[in-house]
């Protein structure tokens, strides 16, 4: 079988992490095969549709490396992509289920409808159609017909659900699964007054006319997969394999949503998440390759997935666990990429211009290595990197004091690394070098190094928390850093 799997969103909001899932299995599982990934917009929701939801959905997809094989923008052997843009086919496949009786017209006005669920709930019945379209004399139905045309109505067209026996769902992960067909829905609506059809009759016949061979999407779709197949079969069309992935909860147990945290894909990009930490990270929410490995790069992926390691049970969310992911993913990043991915963030900051000039931009390629291993995400890179650009202009006097001294000992210190930063002594010296000079210094002082750095920390970067300092002082320069220790000489002293 020719592996031919889509993602078919509904551009009704912002990606979702869990749909960027389900893009991502159907993704690896035709790159692992040899087949073919195609996007299909399921827009007839028309009330709901949101171009800005659609560019959001492709810029998500592109940015995660998910490139598709087909699609609205891209074409194919089987478009258009694009659900509103096949509405004849619907129709006339509706059409073609009415004649075949597996469907049928219902001239139910809404009020009807209405009075039918209160008498339901009053009498504590099954909610649900009372299929009193379906048993309509041919006499009758012409009636309702006109009727209808005098109010300018259109009618609905429901698929006729049988009412007794059983309908299995094969799934490759679940096995077999079956339920009665008494205990489900009664005659759906396959297609609505306004001749869209609902979801149910346009992924049935999409699926077919595009040749899908599997099905993959989250197990919250499972309860309709009973009438899907039900309506494959009625077509006369081969039902796909249907693979339905495990769930996706917070660790509370509940449906993952925005109480856990962030759940768009675009508020995971804003938060400073890479895509490369985001991916891998999600691969294994329902997946696994074996009890040890973790981190895989996309294309480590696509050659290692496949449905035999997908999980049933439902995965748990853990924005800490994502957090380790990403890091990781960061320092995997060549100096190029990171350069790339942080560069944004400085523009946005107000810290180099765009592009940077190269005096910035050597600044920049000498502080990349510095910081990289101590950042968890994109964003903290303009306050890792301040400092490099904007001097301190005031400081908390308490930063400057080592544990158990006082402002006189910073004082002290500073006095006495001044001499040590004359060049060209430090720029001739290695950090290593420089380390064992300082260290030196520091117990002819009376200083550990720890404390007899903490003054000189404050006063070149602002802050006690710094990259290493003795590669932050090599890029500053010698004599950068004897203007800022000057400066806080004078600060303290004054």
């Amino acid at each position: 079988m020719k592996v031919r799997v889509r993602y078919a969103p509904s551009p009704t909001g912002l990606q979702h992490i869990g749909g960027l899932r389900t893009a991502l299995f159907n993704y690896l599982f035709a790159k692992a095969n040899g087949g073919v990934f195609y996007l299909r917009i399921e827009d007839t929701d028309q009330g709901r549709y949101n171009p800005e939801a659609e560019a959001d959905l492709y810029d998500s997809l592109r940015w995660a490396g998910l490139e598709w094989d087909e699609g609205p923008d891209k074409g194919g052997p089987f478009g258009p992509y694009v659900q509103s843009q096949r509405l004849d086919l619907y129709r006339q496949h509706a059409r073609a289920l009415v004649d075949a009786g597996h469907a049928y017209e219902c001239y139910c006005t809404p009020a009807r409808l209405d009075a039918v669920r209160q008498e339901q709930e009053k009498a504590k019945q099954p909610l649900g159609y009372d299929r009193r379209c379906r048993h309509l004399s041919e006499s009758d139905r012409a009636v309702e017909r006109s009727r209808a045309a005098y109010d300018a109505r259109q009618p609905v067209i429901r698929f006729a659900m049988p009412a007794e026996g059983v309908t299995r769902v094969e799934d490759v992960i679940l096995g077999t699964i079956e339920k009665n067909n008494s205990d489900l829905p009664v005659d759906p609506v396959i297609l609505k007054s306004d001749g869209y059809p609902t979801y149910h009759l346009a992924h049935v016949v999409d699926d077919h006319a595009m040749q899908t061979s599997h099905v993959l999407r989250a197990q919250e779709w499972l309860p309709s997969a009973f009438l899907h197949v039900l309506m494959f079969r009625a077509s006369g069309y081969e039902v796909p394999r249907y693979v339905h992935l495990p769930l996706i909860l917070g660790q509370d147990g509940q449906k993952l949503s925005k109480r856990h945290g962030a759940t768009s894909v675009k508020q995971f990009r804003a938060d400073g998440y890479t895509a490369e930490g985001l991916v891998n990270y999600l691969a294994l929410l329902g997946w696994s390759y074996d009890d040890s490995r973790e981190f895989f790069t996309l294309k480590e992926l696509e050659e290692a997935f496949t449905l035999e390691r997908l999980s049933k049970s439902p995965a748990v969310f853990d924005y800490k666990k994502l957090e380790h992911f990403n890091g990781h993913a960061i320092r995997a990043l060549s100096p190029e990429e990171l350069k790339a991915a942080i560069l944004p963030s400085l523009v946005e900051a107000g810290l180099v211009a765009d592009p940077p000039t190269a005096e910035q931009d050597k600044l920049l390629d000498g502080f990349l290595p510095l910081i990289r291993e101590r950042l968890k995400f994109l964003k903290e890179a303009p306050d890792a990197l301040r400092f490099v650009w904007h001097r301190p202009a005031a400081w908390n006097r308490e930063d400057f004091v080592p544990k158990k001294q006082d402002e006189a000992a910073a004082v002290r210190i500073l006095e006495a690394l001044s001499p040590l930063l004359d060049a060209p002594g430090f720029a001739g010296r290695t950090d290593e070098e420089n380390e064992h000079v300082f260290r030196t210094c520091g117990e002819e002082l009376g200083f550990k190094l720890g404390d007899f750095m903490q003054p000189l920390r404050v006063a070149v970067t602002g802050s006690r928390v710094s990259p290493p300092m003795f590669g932050t002082m090599r890029v500053l320069g010698a004599a950068e850093v004897k203007l800022r220790v000057g400066a806080a000489l004078t600060f303290l002293k004054g």
